[in-house]
């Protein structure tokens, strides 16, 4: 059996957060932790924010994680955030995103992300790790999601490392963090979480000091996740307000406004780039012609004043608060807008059961191709966000029993897998099977 290499890196570049890990042994794994404006912390929020600064080469500053935040509230108007982007890496219509005078190729927006993730990482990384493990999802986020294409902007992106890199699929790196607990044999479902996708794995974990401790049965994903329960709040609560559903005039005629208004709402990818003489020219037109243009004026005010980071915020923070009560309000006030509902937590349920039946019949899918009845599993992993959802917990107490279901690390157990598997003598039987 070949030696473990001395130091490996996992990466978990996620939707919402991303995060460092290192390891150096074949149980040992540390996070590496960020001295962030808001104290320090082992997660990394996925966003950028740039500016224009004179003296900057090419014009254009740029920050990301905590320190984009800071950069863009405190001067909004002169910025441009972006978050979730890693949502569009499967995305063929995506091509370049403007900001000021310049487009970015998804995978520009990875380097220069990448780029402040490692320096804020700090000594912590230095020298770099010659082994680099990063986690991709089972499913990208789309209905037409091309993964050649996503496979493509990743080896763009991840080639600013200089370093070889192998993907994982993100549900097995935690799977592997989890069987680092086990002391017995046993199978386990993995369910991951994340902000654009909801993946899962079924991972045969053997006796401690087995040559081949982890075995690998299956994997499922489908790109619905956290982001997608965030904009069913949005589309409740927050879209009706700025015009959804309402109406306008055309000469004679009155017809509902298009929905396509609306969709980039749904996507941050998307809703950081409204801010553009186009769209504000278009929906400054639809004011003018609209039943009700008080709320064309209010979706104004969110795209021109970049209340969508706050408002995402609220929502995001509705969502949380429902988790653990059964009753919560959404509170959010700024510059041409006021929004203020209770929302119980039957109500949230409802919102997302659609999207809870298709991540039931995913996981259900992951069982039919390891060929196991729900009887088989020993455990049941949830990690990520939105696993701390009651409704999505409910989803795997029913099928699996609430004794078999386990959770924690819920942000880092991805990357705390990842670094370990890059310490594994066999890591080419970890690697997704697409990338090998």
């Amino acid at each position: 059996m070949a030696p473990n290499p001395a130091r490996t890196l996992g990466i978990d570049f996620g939707t919402t957060n991303s995060v460092l890990a290192l390891a150096s042994g074949e149980t040992e794994a540390d996070m590496v932790r960020f001295a962030a404006p808001g104290g320090t912390s082992s997660v990394f929020r996925t966003a950028l924010c740039f500016w224009q600064e004179e003296g900057v080469r090419g014009g254009l500053a740029h920050e990301a994680g905590p320190w984009a935040i800071e950069e863009f509230l405190e001067f909004p108007q002169g910025s441009r955030f972006i978050q979730s982007f890693k949502s569009v890496a499967a995305n063929a219509a995506f091509e370049t995103a403007g900001l000021f005078e310049k487009r970015f190729r998804f995978e520009e927006l990875g380097q220069v992300f990448l780029e402040h993730f490692l320096k804020h990482a700090g000594a912590a990384v230095r020298p770099l790790p010659e082994r680099v493990v990063v986690g991709r999802p089972v499913r990208y986020v789309g209905a037409r999601a091309d993964e050649a294409l996503a496979r493509r902007r990743y080896d763009a992106m991840f080639a600013a490392l200089g370093r070889e890199v192998h993907y994982v699929y993100e549900p097995v790196g935690a799977a592997f963090s989890f069987a680092s607990r086990l002391s017995e044999p046993a199978t386990i479902l993995v369910a991951d979480f994340g902000g654009g996708t909801s993946d899962f794995s079924i991972v045969t974990v053997r006796e401690p000091g087995a040559p081949q401790r982890c075995v690998p049965l299956a994997s499922s994903g489908i790109g619905l996740a956290g982001d997608r329960f965030d904009f069913r709040i949005m589309d409740r609560l927050v879209l009706p307000q700025l015009g959804k559903g309402g109406t306008y005039r055309s000469f004679d005629k009155v017809l509902e406004i298009p929905p396509g208004h609306f969709a980039d709402f749904g996507d941050w990818s998307r809703l950081a780039m409204m801010r553009s003489k186009k769209t504000l020219e278009r929906l400054h037109t639809l004011r003018q012609s609209a039943t009700d243009p008080e709320a064309i004026a209010r979706m104004i005010a969110v795209v021109e004043n970049e209340l969508g980071f706050g408002l995402y915020e609220a929502v995001g923070g509705l969502k949380r608060a429902l988790s653990s009560q059964d009753h919560a309000e959404l509170v959010f006030e700024d510059e041409g807008l006021s929004i203020r509902a209770e929302v119980t937590r039957a109500e949230f349920e409802d919102w997302i059961a659609p999207d809870l039946a298709r991540i039931g019949e995913t996981v259900d899918a992951a069982m039919a191709q390891a060929g196991l009845a729900p009887e088989a599993i020993d455990h049941v992993f949830l990690t990520g966000g939105s696993s701390l959802i009651p409704a999505v917990r409910a989803l795997f107490s029913a099928r699996f029993g609430e004794g078999r279901l386990a959770s924690g690390d819920e942000l880092t157990s991805i990357a705390h897998g990842l670094a370990m598997i890059g310490q594994s003598a066999d890591l080419a039987q970890w690697v997704a099977r697409d990338e090998a």
